[in-house]
Protein backbone atom coordinates (compact mmCIF):
# COMPACT_ATOMS: atom_id res chain seq x y z
CA UNK A 1 0.00 0.00 0.00
CA UNK A 2 2.82 2.41 0.90
CA UNK A 3 4.48 1.66 -2.45
CA UNK A 4 1.23 2.43 -4.31
CA UNK A 5 0.86 5.74 -2.48
CA UNK A 6 4.44 6.68 -3.42
CA UNK A 7 3.73 5.91 -7.07
CA UNK A 8 0.53 7.96 -7.01
CA UNK A 9 2.32 10.89 -5.40
CA UNK A 10 5.10 10.69 -8.01
CA UNK A 11 2.54 10.68 -10.82
CA UNK A 12 0.76 13.63 -9.25
CA UNK A 13 4.04 15.56 -9.06
CA UNK A 14 4.82 14.75 -12.72
CA UNK A 15 1.32 15.81 -13.75
CA UNK A 16 1.61 19.02 -11.75
CA UNK A 17 4.99 19.80 -13.34
CA UNK A 18 3.53 19.03 -16.79
CA UNK A 19 0.71 21.48 -16.13
CA UNK A 20 2.92 24.19 -14.64
CA UNK A 21 5.50 24.01 -17.43
CA UNK A 22 2.83 23.71 -20.12
CA UNK A 23 1.01 26.79 -18.83
CA UNK A 24 4.30 28.67 -18.77
CA UNK A 25 5.11 27.78 -22.38
CA UNK A 26 4.06 30.21 -25.15
CA UNK A 27 0.53 29.77 -26.51
CA UNK A 28 1.75 30.60 -30.02
CA UNK A 29 4.94 30.46 -32.06
CA UNK A 30 6.40 32.82 -34.65
CA UNK A 31 9.29 32.11 -37.05
CA UNK A 32 10.94 34.24 -39.71
CA UNK A 33 13.63 33.56 -42.31
CA UNK A 34 14.80 35.48 -45.37
CA UNK A 35 16.67 35.04 -48.64
CA UNK A 36 17.74 37.45 -51.36
CA UNK A 37 17.38 37.12 -55.13
CA UNK A 38 18.36 39.29 -58.08
CA UNK A 39 15.24 38.38 -60.08
CA UNK A 40 12.67 41.07 -60.88
CA UNK A 41 9.96 41.54 -58.25
CA UNK A 42 7.30 40.65 -60.86
CA UNK A 43 8.91 37.22 -61.31
CA UNK A 44 9.17 36.59 -57.56
CA UNK A 45 5.63 37.73 -56.82
CA UNK A 46 4.00 35.75 -59.62
CA UNK A 47 5.87 32.60 -58.59
CA UNK A 48 4.63 32.82 -55.00
CA UNK A 49 1.17 34.10 -55.95
CA UNK A 50 0.40 30.74 -57.50
CA UNK A 51 0.80 27.12 -56.38
CA UNK A 52 1.71 25.78 -59.81
CA UNK A 53 5.44 25.67 -58.99
CA UNK A 54 4.99 24.65 -55.35
CA UNK A 55 6.52 21.22 -55.92
CA UNK A 56 9.62 22.78 -57.49
CA UNK A 57 10.69 24.68 -54.38
CA UNK A 58 8.77 23.60 -51.27
CA UNK A 59 10.46 20.73 -49.34
CA UNK A 60 7.08 19.24 -48.38
CA UNK A 61 7.02 17.24 -51.62
CA UNK A 62 10.59 16.03 -51.03
CA UNK A 63 9.36 14.13 -47.99
CA UNK A 64 7.05 12.09 -50.20
CA UNK A 65 7.68 12.19 -53.98
CA UNK A 66 4.52 10.09 -54.44
CA UNK A 67 2.36 12.71 -52.75
CA UNK A 68 -0.87 13.48 -54.61
CA UNK A 69 -1.54 17.16 -55.31
CA UNK A 70 -4.93 18.61 -56.22
CA UNK A 71 -5.39 22.24 -57.30
CA UNK A 72 -8.61 24.21 -57.07
CA UNK A 73 -9.83 27.78 -57.23
CA UNK A 74 -8.20 30.40 -59.49
CA UNK A 75 -4.71 29.77 -60.90
CA UNK A 76 -3.30 32.60 -58.79
CA UNK A 77 -4.27 35.10 -56.13
CA UNK A 78 -6.77 34.82 -53.29
CA UNK A 79 -8.59 31.49 -53.35
CA UNK A 80 -5.89 29.53 -55.18
CA UNK A 81 -5.64 26.27 -53.22
CA UNK A 82 -3.60 23.08 -53.20
CA UNK A 83 -4.64 19.97 -51.25
CA UNK A 84 -2.13 17.18 -50.71
CA UNK A 85 -2.61 13.55 -49.78
CA UNK A 86 0.24 11.34 -48.58
CA UNK A 87 0.55 7.83 -47.20
CA UNK A 88 3.43 8.98 -44.99
CA UNK A 89 2.40 9.04 -41.32
CA UNK A 90 4.07 12.38 -40.73
CA UNK A 91 2.18 14.05 -43.56
CA UNK A 92 -1.23 12.51 -44.30
CA UNK A 93 -3.57 15.22 -45.62
CA UNK A 94 -3.28 18.99 -45.65
CA UNK A 95 -3.62 22.13 -47.74
CA UNK A 96 -2.17 25.53 -48.68
CA UNK A 97 -4.53 28.33 -49.69
CA UNK A 98 -3.80 31.96 -50.60
CA UNK A 99 -5.77 34.30 -48.33
CA UNK A 100 -4.15 37.63 -49.17
CA UNK A 101 -2.35 38.95 -52.24
CA UNK A 102 -0.87 42.44 -52.52
CA UNK A 103 0.84 42.80 -55.94
CA UNK A 104 4.60 43.06 -55.68
CA UNK A 105 4.60 43.11 -51.88
CA UNK A 106 2.90 40.33 -49.96
CA UNK A 107 1.29 36.88 -50.27
CA UNK A 108 -0.35 35.15 -47.30
CA UNK A 109 -1.28 31.47 -47.06
CA UNK A 110 -3.52 29.56 -44.66
CA UNK A 111 -2.03 26.15 -43.84
CA UNK A 112 -3.70 22.98 -42.70
CA UNK A 113 -1.77 19.87 -41.60
CA UNK A 114 -1.79 17.12 -38.96
CA UNK A 115 0.66 18.86 -36.62
CA UNK A 116 -0.68 20.30 -33.33
CA UNK A 117 -1.96 23.85 -33.38
CA UNK A 118 -4.54 25.92 -35.23
CA UNK A 119 -4.73 29.10 -37.29
CA UNK A 120 -1.50 28.20 -39.07
CA UNK A 121 -0.37 30.75 -41.63
CA UNK A 122 2.71 31.70 -43.57
CA UNK A 123 3.36 35.08 -45.19
CA UNK A 124 5.89 36.02 -47.87
CA UNK A 125 6.92 39.68 -47.89
CA UNK A 126 8.91 41.16 -50.78
CA UNK A 127 11.17 44.17 -50.29
CA UNK A 128 13.59 45.86 -52.73
CA UNK A 129 17.15 45.64 -51.48
CA UNK A 130 20.73 45.95 -52.72
CA UNK A 131 22.19 48.74 -54.81
CA UNK A 132 19.39 50.80 -56.30
CA UNK A 133 16.82 48.30 -55.03
CA UNK A 134 17.66 45.94 -57.88
CA UNK A 135 17.42 42.82 -55.72
CA UNK A 136 14.48 41.45 -53.77
CA UNK A 137 14.52 40.28 -50.16
CA UNK A 138 12.02 37.46 -49.66
CA UNK A 139 10.99 37.16 -46.00
CA UNK A 140 8.84 34.25 -44.90
CA UNK A 141 7.05 34.14 -41.56
CA UNK A 142 5.22 31.23 -39.95
CA UNK A 143 2.70 31.52 -37.13
CA UNK A 144 0.72 28.92 -35.21
CA UNK A 145 -1.63 29.18 -32.22
CA UNK A 146 -1.92 26.53 -29.48
CA UNK A 147 -4.27 28.25 -27.06
CA UNK A 148 -4.68 26.09 -23.95
CA UNK A 149 -3.68 22.91 -25.76
CA UNK A 150 -0.71 21.97 -23.55
CA UNK A 151 0.35 19.14 -25.86
CA UNK A 152 0.52 21.72 -28.62
CA UNK A 153 2.55 24.10 -26.48
CA UNK A 154 5.11 21.34 -25.89
CA UNK A 155 5.12 20.59 -29.61
CA UNK A 156 5.97 24.26 -30.13
CA UNK A 157 9.37 23.57 -28.60
CA UNK A 158 10.32 21.80 -31.84
CA UNK A 159 8.84 24.24 -34.35
CA UNK A 160 12.17 26.01 -34.92
CA UNK A 161 13.97 22.77 -35.74
CA UNK A 162 11.14 21.25 -37.79
CA UNK A 163 9.20 23.97 -39.56
CA UNK A 164 12.11 26.41 -39.34
CA UNK A 165 14.49 24.10 -41.16
CA UNK A 166 11.89 23.46 -43.85
CA UNK A 167 11.47 27.22 -44.27
CA UNK A 168 15.20 27.74 -44.75
CA UNK A 169 15.45 24.85 -47.19
CA UNK A 170 12.39 26.06 -49.12
CA UNK A 171 13.71 29.61 -49.44
CA UNK A 172 17.05 28.28 -50.66
CA UNK A 173 15.37 26.09 -53.27
CA UNK A 174 13.12 28.98 -54.27
CA UNK A 175 16.15 31.22 -54.82
CA UNK A 176 17.86 28.57 -56.96
CA UNK A 177 14.69 28.00 -58.98
CA UNK A 178 14.23 31.72 -59.62
CA UNK A 179 17.82 31.97 -60.87
CA UNK A 180 16.84 29.79 -63.84
CA UNK A 181 14.11 32.23 -64.96
CA UNK A 182 15.12 34.86 -67.57
CA UNK A 183 15.40 38.12 -65.66
CA UNK A 184 13.09 40.29 -67.76
CA UNK A 185 10.13 42.15 -66.30
CA UNK A 186 7.36 40.95 -68.60
CA UNK A 187 4.95 43.34 -66.86
CA UNK A 188 6.62 46.10 -68.90
CA UNK A 189 5.14 44.60 -72.07
CA UNK A 190 1.62 45.59 -71.03
CA UNK A 191 2.19 48.68 -68.88
CA UNK A 192 0.46 50.89 -71.48
CA UNK A 193 -2.10 48.34 -72.66
CA UNK A 194 -3.25 45.38 -70.51
CA UNK A 195 -4.37 43.58 -73.68
CA UNK A 196 -0.69 43.08 -74.56
CA UNK A 197 0.06 41.01 -71.45
CA UNK A 198 1.36 37.46 -72.03
CA UNK A 199 -1.33 34.78 -72.01
CA UNK A 200 -2.05 31.19 -73.00
CA UNK A 201 -3.99 30.33 -76.16
CA UNK A 202 -4.89 27.17 -78.04
CA UNK A 203 -3.18 26.92 -81.43
CA UNK A 204 -5.26 24.87 -83.91
CA UNK A 205 -3.75 22.35 -86.32
CA UNK A 206 -1.98 24.07 -89.22
CA UNK A 207 -0.02 23.57 -92.43
CA UNK A 208 3.28 25.37 -92.97
CA UNK A 209 5.76 25.75 -95.80
CA UNK A 210 9.21 26.11 -94.25
CA UNK A 211 12.71 27.08 -95.42
CA UNK A 212 15.70 27.00 -93.03
CA UNK A 213 18.53 29.52 -93.15
CA UNK A 214 21.64 30.58 -91.20
CA UNK A 215 23.23 33.94 -91.99
CA UNK A 216 25.43 36.63 -90.55
CA UNK A 217 23.49 38.54 -87.90
CA UNK A 218 23.09 41.84 -89.72
CA UNK A 219 19.81 43.48 -90.76
CA UNK A 220 20.64 43.40 -94.48
CA UNK A 221 21.69 39.75 -94.48
CA UNK A 222 18.72 38.58 -92.40
CA UNK A 223 16.15 40.55 -94.42
CA UNK A 224 17.71 39.44 -97.71
CA UNK A 225 17.58 35.79 -96.66
CA UNK A 226 13.95 36.07 -95.51
CA UNK A 227 12.93 37.56 -98.86
CA UNK A 228 14.90 34.94 -100.78
CA UNK A 229 13.27 32.11 -98.82
CA UNK A 230 9.84 33.65 -99.35
CA UNK A 231 10.36 33.49 -103.12
CA UNK A 232 10.79 29.72 -102.88
CA UNK A 233 7.70 29.45 -100.68
CA UNK A 234 5.61 31.57 -103.08
CA UNK A 235 6.68 29.31 -105.96
CA UNK A 236 5.50 26.18 -104.12
CA UNK A 237 2.25 27.91 -103.12
CA UNK A 238 1.49 28.81 -106.73
CA UNK A 239 2.26 25.27 -107.96
CA UNK A 240 -0.06 23.70 -105.38
CA UNK A 241 -2.98 26.15 -105.45
CA UNK A 242 -2.27 27.48 -101.96
CA UNK A 243 -2.65 30.87 -100.32
CA UNK A 244 -1.39 32.40 -97.04
CA UNK A 245 -3.40 31.42 -93.96
CA UNK A 246 -1.77 34.10 -91.86
CA UNK A 247 1.34 36.29 -91.58
CA UNK A 248 4.78 34.88 -92.31
CA UNK A 249 6.61 33.51 -89.26
CA UNK A 250 10.23 33.54 -88.22
CA UNK A 251 11.16 30.56 -86.06
CA UNK A 252 14.38 31.02 -84.07
CA UNK A 253 16.73 28.03 -84.13
CA UNK A 254 19.86 29.68 -82.68
CA UNK A 255 20.42 33.33 -81.90
CA UNK A 256 24.23 33.52 -81.73
CA UNK A 257 26.49 36.52 -81.35
CA UNK A 258 27.51 36.37 -85.03
CA UNK A 259 25.14 33.95 -86.77
CA UNK A 260 21.36 33.82 -86.73
CA UNK A 261 19.80 30.48 -87.62
CA UNK A 262 16.08 30.59 -88.32
CA UNK A 263 13.20 29.15 -90.32
CA UNK A 264 10.91 31.16 -92.55
CA UNK A 265 7.48 29.55 -92.11
CA UNK A 266 4.34 30.47 -94.03
CA UNK A 267 0.96 29.13 -92.82
CA UNK A 268 -1.01 27.99 -95.90
CA UNK A 269 -4.40 26.65 -97.01
CA UNK A 270 -6.05 25.72 -100.29
CA UNK A 271 -7.16 28.79 -102.24
CA UNK A 272 -10.68 29.70 -101.14
CA UNK A 273 -10.79 27.03 -98.43
CA UNK A 274 -12.26 27.76 -95.00
CA UNK A 275 -10.69 24.65 -93.42
CA UNK A 276 -7.13 25.40 -92.36
CA UNK A 277 -6.72 22.38 -90.08
CA UNK A 278 -6.84 19.44 -92.52
CA UNK A 279 -3.45 18.07 -93.51
CA UNK A 280 -2.50 19.04 -97.07
CA UNK A 281 -0.72 16.95 -99.65
CA UNK A 282 1.90 19.38 -100.94
CA UNK A 283 4.46 18.81 -103.69
CA UNK A 284 7.55 20.76 -102.63
CA UNK A 285 10.71 21.76 -104.43
CA UNK A 286 14.06 23.35 -103.68
CA UNK A 287 14.70 23.97 -99.96
CA UNK A 288 10.98 24.11 -99.09
CA UNK A 289 9.60 21.59 -96.58
CA UNK A 290 5.90 20.98 -95.83
CA UNK A 291 5.13 20.74 -92.11
CA UNK A 292 1.87 19.84 -90.37
CA UNK A 293 1.52 20.97 -86.76
CA UNK A 294 -0.93 19.29 -84.41
CA UNK A 295 -2.99 21.50 -82.08
CA UNK A 296 -0.98 22.83 -79.15
CA UNK A 297 -1.12 25.17 -76.19
CA UNK A 298 1.12 28.22 -76.65
CA UNK A 299 2.10 31.26 -74.63
CA UNK A 300 1.86 34.50 -76.58
CA UNK A 301 2.78 38.16 -76.33
CA UNK A 302 0.20 39.79 -78.64
CA UNK A 303 0.88 42.78 -80.88
CA UNK A 304 4.41 43.71 -79.81
CA UNK A 305 5.59 46.73 -81.77
CA UNK A 306 9.17 47.69 -82.59
CA UNK A 307 12.29 46.67 -84.48
CA UNK A 308 12.95 42.95 -84.89
CA UNK A 309 16.20 43.40 -82.94
CA UNK A 310 14.06 43.67 -79.79
CA UNK A 311 12.44 40.27 -80.28
CA UNK A 312 15.16 38.31 -78.44
CA UNK A 313 14.29 40.13 -75.19
CA UNK A 314 10.58 39.62 -75.79
CA UNK A 315 11.13 35.90 -76.26
CA UNK A 316 13.05 35.70 -72.99
CA UNK A 317 10.36 37.72 -71.22
CA UNK A 318 7.70 35.36 -72.57
CA UNK A 319 9.63 32.32 -71.37
CA UNK A 320 10.01 33.97 -67.95
CA UNK A 321 6.26 34.53 -67.79
CA UNK A 322 5.58 30.91 -68.72
CA UNK A 323 8.00 29.53 -66.10
CA UNK A 324 6.70 31.67 -63.25
CA UNK A 325 3.17 30.54 -64.07
CA UNK A 326 4.18 26.87 -64.00
CA UNK A 327 4.43 26.09 -67.72
CA UNK A 328 7.50 24.49 -69.28
CA UNK A 329 8.41 25.88 -72.69
CA UNK A 330 8.95 23.35 -75.48
CA UNK A 331 9.90 23.44 -79.17
CA UNK A 332 11.22 26.75 -80.55
CA UNK A 333 9.88 30.28 -80.18
CA UNK A 334 8.51 32.09 -83.21
CA UNK A 335 6.92 35.36 -84.26
CA UNK A 336 4.14 36.17 -86.69
CA UNK A 337 5.29 39.28 -88.57
CA UNK A 338 1.89 40.99 -88.76
CA UNK A 339 3.32 44.20 -90.21
CA UNK A 340 5.21 42.46 -93.00
CA UNK A 341 8.91 41.73 -93.52
CA UNK A 342 10.07 45.23 -94.51
CA UNK A 343 8.33 46.90 -91.55
CA UNK A 344 9.96 44.36 -89.21
CA UNK A 345 13.31 46.02 -89.76
CA UNK A 346 11.96 49.39 -88.62
CA UNK A 347 10.30 50.63 -85.44
CA UNK A 348 6.95 50.06 -87.19
CA UNK A 349 7.23 46.28 -87.01
CA UNK A 350 4.35 44.44 -85.33
CA UNK A 351 4.43 40.83 -84.17
CA UNK A 352 2.69 38.18 -82.12
CA UNK A 353 5.43 36.32 -80.22
CA UNK A 354 4.76 32.63 -79.45
CA UNK A 355 6.31 29.81 -77.45
CA UNK A 356 4.68 26.38 -77.10
CA UNK A 357 4.29 25.02 -73.55
CA UNK A 358 3.56 21.72 -71.90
Amino acid sequence: MTRLIEILISLAIVAALFLIVGIALPSSRHLQHSVETNRKVTIVFDTLNSLRRFKDWNPLVLRDPKMQLKFSGPESGVGARMDYDSKEKGLRQGSWEITESVPGKRIAYALNDIEPGKNKRTVFTLKPTGRGGRNVEISQTYDVDYGWNLIGRYAGLYVSSNVGEDMKMGLGRLSNMLAAVPNYDYAELSKDDPAKAPKLVERPAENLLVVTAAVERTNDKVMGQINSNMEWIKKVMAANGLEPAGPVRIVTNEFGSDIYSFDVAQPVRKVGSTDETAKLDVKVEGPVVAVYNEPAKVAVVPSFKGHMANLAKVRDALRGWALTHGYETVERPYESWKGGVAAGFTEDGEYDVFWAVK
